[in-house]
């Protein structure tokens, strides 16, 4: 628009409006060196501000305006703001003075969709929220002509996956990006270069592997009842403390309680079609084991570790998926007089709540071009990998998690977010060092490496084109898992079809409450 003035009013109008993008005035023109031009200032909101929110805040409000937030829990939003405010000496902590300073002065809501419809100001938005909300609020930001950041995992579904992808292709003038930060890192290239060098040779197998969730949040526990404990039913073995007994015990045992104050549990459970009463076990933090508000640590630590080996090996859709795990948490449905004879819901039932303690996820992807089919394998919940032979008896795998690729000439072993990656035989290290960088570098965080993507000084590392595909594959793992232990599903990606069992089919969506659709 040569001669013509764009105003910081007309600049959000325009941003405003789906697929239009960002006309961003370069700092060059308004000011010497250092200087920071309000139109060079990217205005970004956060939705969920407590946890991750919080710390993508902190390293966006560094440079950028945080200019509104929608959270559920204000009181839990402040606490994770005055926990920035000094660094482990109690000494005062400069970004997170600056973070608390932008935070007061935020306008603030309880609602997101609220907040995209009253704050006309917002360029980005950062999406931080238990996973049961990522695809609903990211849906609708984007079609806000919202530029978004979403904490992984992208999406709680295999169809909100797919729907996303479509929304971020048919607008490329939106930036997005997933929280996966490793991503960014140095290693994570470093591995991409070995491997695509041929350094290990033709790789065949990969194990994943990350002791999530056993010391961050429970799983394999009940729902919490509230009610009183059940007598114990009669027992052929003389002994009543069956695992079920033992369960619904522990269902009574974590009691009831009431809303706190502040808390708008109605907006926290938002898409979720059951009603789920409060309780303490979910909020904050632990959501993330419970099948109603999170996908558990294939959600969690797949984004930070299959992210690499799916990146690197060129993979996109599995040809096989087949789970196993350790018992669920359940719920105990009571018999139904009125149901179908025969049925389960005349006997009762137990229904799954909560992700088991441990699983394992093994997929099977086709031949790309030259490279042989890959089976990659993940553990989760204390479970190991075997060792390798070539491994030297020395070496400890890591219990927080790491990958190990498997090839015909050595192997390439990383620790979480890509970092630290090694090669044995350690003869195969000289070989390496000689490997050109053919990956660009990223010199700054992942958060800033979407502001700059805004801004038009790079490319989004991990965009939703890229990210949704990681995303589906992860959750596939659910599915399979939820299909029945001791099968393997069958899948056609060009179709998202599970193509043997057609009851898994239901696992790749799930029902919304009305209103809440993606």
């Amino acid at each position: 628009m040569p001669g013509k003035k764009v105003t910081r009013r007309k600049f959000v109008a325009d941003s405003g409006t789906i697929g239009l993008g960002v006309m961003i005035v370069p700092r060059h023109v308004l000011g010497g060196p250092g200087f920071q031009a309000p139109s060079d200032t990217i205005n970004f909101a956060v939705v969920g501000f407590g946890g991750m929110g919080s710390e993508n805040a902190l390293e966006l409000a560094k440079t950028e305006n945080l200019v509104a937030f929608a959270d559920v829990d204000f009181a839990f939003s402040e606490s994770k703001v005055a926990e920035k405010l000094k660094d482990n000496e109690k000494k005062d902590r400069p970004e997170g003075l600056k973070l608390k300073e932008k935070f007061d002065k935020a306008a603030r809501y309880s609602d997101f969709r609220e907040m995209l419809d009253k704050q006309k100001d917002i360029d980005g938005v950062v999406i931080a929220t238990p996973d049961h909300l990522h695809a609903v609020v990211a849906k609708a930001a984007m079609l806000n002509g919202k530029h978004v950041y979403v904490q992984k995992p992208l999406t709680y579904s295999v169809h909100e996956a797919r729907a996303l992808r479509s929304l971020a292709l048919a607008n490329p003038k939106i930036v997005t990006q997933m929280g996966n930060q490793g991503h960014s890192h140095e290693g994570a290239r470093l591995v991409n270069e070995w491997v695509q060098a041929g350094i290990i040779g033709p790789i065949r197998d990969v194990h994943v592997w990350t002791n999530r969730p056993v010391v961050y949040w429970p799983q394999g526990v009940p729902r919490p009842t509230g009610s009183p404990a059940p007598p114990a039913p009669a027992s052929p073995f003389g002994n009543p403390f069956s695992f079920g007994y033992v369960n619904q015990l522990l269902a009574s045992a974590l009691g009831s309680y009431p809303v706190p104050p502040g808390l708008h549990w109605d907006l926290y459970v938002g898409p979720v079609a059951e009603d789920v009463p409060y309780h303490p076990i979910y909020h904050p933090f632990n959501w993330r084991g419970w099948l109603n508000f999170g996908v558990g640590a294939l959600g969690d630590m797949g984004a930070h570790l299959i992210d690499h080996p799916f990146w690197a090996l060129g993979l996109t859709y599995p040809t096989s998926i087949e789970a196993t795990s350790t018992q669920w948490g359940t719920m105990r449905i009571p018999p139904d007089p009125n149901a179908p004879a025969g049925s389960r819901e005349v006997r009762g039932y137990s229904r799954p709540v909560s992700y088991p303690v441990a699983t394992a996820v093994h997929y099977q992807f086709p031949a790309r071009g030259a490279q042989p089919p890959v089976k990659l394998n993940w553990y989760d919940g204390g479970l190991y990998p075997p060792r390798p032979d070539i491994l030297p008896d020395d070496v400890t795998l890591k219990s927080e998690g790491g990958v190990i690729f498997i090839g015909e000439k050595g192997i390439l072993m990383h620790d979480t977010y890509g970092s630290n990656p090694r090669l044995f035989p350690v003869a195969l290290t000289e070989d390496a060092a000689l490997v050109p960088k053919t990956y660009a570098r990223i010199p700054w965080s992942h958060e800033m490496n979407w502001v700059k993507a805004i801004k038009g000084e790079t490319k989004a590392s991990s965009p939703i084109e890229y990210a949704a595909q990681l995303t589906e594959t992860m959750l596939l793992g659910i599915v399979a898992l939820r299909t029945g232990q001791g099968r393997k599903i069958l899948y056609d990606g060009d179709k998202m079809l599970v193509t043997n069992i057609a009851d898994a089919n239901q696992y790749l969506t799930r029902e919304y409450r009305a209103g809440w659709e993606v």
